[in-house]
C-alpha cells in the first residue's frame, strides 16, 4: 500500500487523523479507516451530506480492488450516520473514473474470477438506502460508467465522455454496464457503445436520459452538495421509501410496481414525518422532519 493521503473526517479534530474516536460524536467512523484511495468528509450548511472522492490521479481514478472496498466501507459509515441525509461521489475534473484497474485484472482466470464471484461487491453502491450522487467530470469510461449508473442521479461537468470500451479490450463489461445502460438510454444506444466502445458527451448523455443535469466543470460539486443538501433536508426515512419505489420500477411490471408503491404510500401514514410535513403545510409554515 501506499502513503494515506486523507484521513476520514472528525467533528473534534477536522485536520487531523482519526485515531482514537468515541461513539458518540463519530458513529459513522471507522476508526481504523485512514483511505489510502478515496477522501472523505460532510459537507452541506448542516453538515448533512456525505462527500467521496476517488483519489487515484495518477491512474485516473481506475477502480482498484482497494478503492473498491474502501468505498463499501465509507458508504457503510454514511449510512449508519443519521446525520447524513444524502452522499456525493466525484472523482478528479480530469477523470471521474477511467475504468477498473486492467493490470489488476491482467492475469485472472475463469476460475478464479467465477469461484470469487469477481466484482460481486461493486454492487454496495446500488443497494445503500440513502440516496447517491454521481458528480462526473472528465472520463466516466467502463467500471467508471457503471459505478455512476449505480448511483442514483447523474450530474455531468461540460467536458464529461462516458463509454463501455470493454469491447476494445475482448471482454464485456461486468459490473452492471449492458444492464444499467440499456435501461437508462435505450436499446440502440446501449448496443452501438456496447459494441464499439465509442463514448458519448455530456449533452449526449443528457438527450439520452443517462444524466439528469449539465454544469461547467467548476461548478459540478457544488452543484451536486446543492442537491444533496435538498434532499437531506427532507425526511430520511420517507427518502429511502421513494428511493425503493423508484428503484422498484426497473424490475416490476407497472400493475406490481403501483402496488409496491401504494403499500409503500400507506406506510408514510405510520411515520411522524408525513403528519409534520402535510400539518406544517396545513398551517403554511415550514416543516420540521425528525426522521421518524
Amino acid at each position: 500500500m501506499g502513503i494515506i493521503t486523507y484521513s476520514i473526517w472528525c467533528p473534534t479534530a477536522p485536520s487531523m487523523p482519526c485515531n482514537n474516536c468515541s461513539l458518540l460524536h463519530t458513529a459513522w467512523l471507522q476508526c481504523s479507516g485512514q483511505y489510502e484511495y478515496i477522501l472523505v468528509e460532510k459537507r452541506g450548511e448542516n453538515q448533512d451530506v456525505g462527500y467521496i472522492q476517488l483519489n487515484r490521479p495518477k491512474a485516473l481514478n481506475a477502480l482498484c480492488d482497494g478503492l473498491m472496498l474502501e468505498l463499501g466501507k465509507a458508504l457503510d459509515a454514511f449510512e449508519a450516520d443519521g446525520t447524513v441525509g444524502a452522499i456525493v461521489l466525484t472523482g478528479s475534473d480530469r477523470a471521474f473514473a477511467a475504468g477498473a484497474d486492467i493490470k489488476e485484472m491482467q492475469n485472472r482466470t475463469f476460475q478464479e474470477c467465477y469461484a470469487g464471484n469477481f466484482l460481486a461487491h461493486w454492487n454496495r453502491v446500488s443497494t445503500i438506502r440513502k440516496p447517491v450522487i454521481a458528480a462526473v467530470n472528465g472520463f466516466a469510461l467502463g467500471g467508471g460508467c457503471e459505478l455512476a449508473m449505480m448511483c442514483d442521479i447523474i450530474f455531468a461537468g461540460e467536458k464529461a465522455q462516458f463509454g463501455q470500451p470493454e469491447i476494445l479490450l475482448g471482454t464485456i463489461p461486468g459490473a452492471g454496464g449492458t444492464q444499467r445502460l440499456t435501461r437508462a438510454v435505450g436499446k440502440s444506444l446501449a448496443m452501438e457503445m456496447v459494441l464499439t466502445g465509442d463514448r458519448i458527451t455530456a449533452q449526449e448523455a443528457k438527450q439520452s436520459g443517462l444524466v439528469s443535469k449539465i454544469c461547467p466543470v467548476d461548478q459540478l460539486v457544488s452543484e451536486a452538495i446543492k442537491c444533496g443538501e435538498k434532499i437531506a433536508a427532507n425526511s430520511k426515512i420517507v427518502s429511502a421509501m421513494a428511493k425503493e419505489a423508484v428503484n422498484a420500477a426497473y424490475e416490476l411490471t407497472l400493475a406490481e410496481g403501483n402496488r409496491l408503491e401504494k403499500r409503500l404510500f400507506h406506510s408514510t401514514f405510520a411515520t411522524e414525518d408525513r403528519k409534520e410535513g402535510m400539518t406544517a403545510f396545513v398551517e403554511k409554515r415550514k416543516a420540521n422532519f425528525k426522521d421518524q
